[in-house]
């Protein structure tokens, strides 16, 4: 057994952390992958990231996304995606959630067509967190995974076990503990890494992939990338060229301008784009931040009808048909109400709306995050869905601008959604810096996607309160919007938490804190986990 440090070096590899009962995921074959992929592929993502920066730059200044002039003849010329594989031609209903080892079993058991196990957004990076992640994810494959509650019960997988997918993390994120070189490595290359030089062999020979969700693309060039990244995983592990298979989260405005070119670079492996809709309403706020005139109103009353929105979707869903890809629906955050039946159901039956609105728009499936709600959503599904898929469903009729994808909807902002705003964001970053990744706050099920609305929303009214008009932003009820009103909010939950029995009540001044910087600063920060996890264990 090696002994614990705070430094491993393995060739190339730093490991900046304790690791201590994870030698079988650390093996010296396994950093030494690692190691090839950063150093082929990490001055590639660097290159994109300043990208990033620089159309964010133009977006600041004026400027506003668009459909690209250069890639025209990809757009307008005739091609299709490469055949899918017989496990993922039914996505009816899929879950998601974090890599906890119960969240698994019982992610695995629901009942979904497919589980999303999610090294991202449902869940706080620390090492620990992401290292039994990946201990959790390899007994699941190999059908070993259990877990014994402190009360005894026992959990174990079925015999129809969901398929897996995984989301890595996204390329802005680094990992901390693992450096190569003196350079730290991209959190999406440690979780990819790490879960196919483990997993992917198992699961070519069963046919199960391995299989992905990518999140937080922002062009075809970072879609690229990916294609290059498997395309030598499949050539270092011996699998054929196309084994490993990726789902876009179309969750960025830039991207929805770039969904013909996104699924063009990764034609040989995607098999579906994803409406990401809770980060695309943040990728929307952050990429508009500058624009005074595209203020949106509260997060409760920015719903998939919502003209900018629905736009996007059927545009989603047109894009992926005509191209032989599958169109998915989005997240379903309502969670079971117990105790309270009237409320229970009047939750469900948003679930109910939702799941309704998305097949008949034509998407081939739906995310839920909870195991109570597979069944509404199936139900759904099952009666206007009969077929495995609705490829033929071409929505020839949409026609999407570019203004229809930018334009900002109507509506108002209440004393009690700017609380909320307050509550949520504050909660879920104390939660976060506590080590959990999704946590539930009001019968939703919150994670850093509507956290970041929130976050967003808040810097937008504070910021811009001066109006295009000239007038000042202010509640339905007449009264301003001001920092004064802010910190004394946050002063208010901050109690709250401390002297609650809530996820994250020993971090509440920490979170407010963090909330407090990021919210005064003169520029929204691109993302609340980027200085958050320098807190992070």
């Amino acid at each position: 057994m090696a002994v614990p440090q705070e430094r491993l070096d393995i060739g190339a590899v730093e490991i900046h952390a304790d690791h201590t009962g994870y030698e079988s995921i650390l093996s010296p074959a396994a950093l030494g992958f690692l190691t090839q992929l950063h150093r082929r592929f990490d001055a590639t993502r660097r290159r994109l990231l300043r990208a990033r920066h620089e159309r964010q730059a133009n977006y600041d200044a004026g400027g506003l996304p668009d459909f690209r002039a250069d890639t025209l003849a990809i757009r307008e010329s005739d091609w299709t995606v490469a055949p899918i594989p017989a496990a993922l031609q039914d996505r009816r209903v899929e879950i998601t959630g974090p890599v906890e080892r119960k969240m698994i079993i019982n992610a695995l058991n629901s009942g979904a067509k497919v589980f999303m196990a999610d090294f991202e957004d449902s869940s706080a990076p620390t090492f620990a967190n992401q290292l039994d992640g990946q201990i959790n994810l390899r007994d699941a494959v190999n059908g070993t995974i259990e877990y014994r509650s402190p009360e005894g019960k026992s959990y174990r997988l079925n015999d129809k076990p969901a398929v897996l997918v995984v989301r890595p993390r996204g390329w802005h994120l680094d990992d901390k503990h693992f450096h190569v070189d003196g350079e730290p490595m991209a959190g999406a290359l440690v979780d990819f890494g790490l879960f196919v030089l483990h997993n992917a062999r198992a699961l070519h020979n069963r046919q199960r992939g391995p299989y992905f969700y990518l999140p937080k693309l922002e062009a075809m060039e970072e879609a690229a990338l990916w294609d290059e990244v498997m395309a030598a995983a499949e050539d270092e592990l011996q699998l054929p060229v196309g084994t490993m298979k990726a789902t876009v989260l179309i969750e960025t405005l830039p991207a929805a301008f770039q969904m013909h070119e996104i699924l063009h670079a990764l034609r040989r492996r995607v098999v579906g784009l994803n409406c990401g809709r809770w980060d695309y309403i943040f990728s929307y706020l952050k990429t508009l931040r500058g624009h005074r005139d595209r203020l949106l109103p509260e997060r409760g009353q920015v719903q998939m009808t919502a003209p900018f929105l629905k736009a996007y979707s059927e545009l989603l869903i047109q894009t992926c048909h005509h191209r032989g890809a599958f169109a998915m629906g989005g997240m379903a955050a309502q969670i079971p109400i117990k105790g309270d039946d009237a409320a229970n159901e009047a939750a469900l039956a948003k679930v109910r709306a939702d799941k309704l609105r998305e097949v008949r728009a034509g998407h081939d499936g739906t995310w839920v995050a909870h195991p109570a709600l597979v069944p509404i959503a199936q139900e759904i599904f099952d009666q206007y869905m009969p077929g495995p898929n609705q490829l033929g469903v071409l929505r020839e009729d949409v026609e999407v601008t570019r203004d229809q994808l930018l334009a900002a909807p109507s509506g108002t902002i209440s004393r009690a959604g700017f609380d909320n705003n307050v509550e949520v964001c504050l909660r879920y970053t104390a939660a976060w810096l506590d080590g959990l990744g999704c946590v539930p706050i009001h019968h939703l099920m919150e994670d850093a996607a509507t956290a970041e609305i929130a976050r967003a929303q808040l810097w937008q009214w504070l910021h811009h309160a001066d109006a295009p008009s000239g007038s000042v932003l202010e509640f339905s009820d007449h009264a301003p919007i001001d920092f004064a009103l802010f910190d004394h909010a946050v002063a208010t939950h901050t109690h709250r938490l401390r002297d609650s029995q809530h996820p994250g009540a020993a971090r509440a001044d920490a979170a407010a804190t963090l909330l407090t910087a990021m919210t005064h600063a003169e520029q929204l920060g691109d993302f609340l986990t980027l200085p958050a996890y320098d807190q992070l264990a």
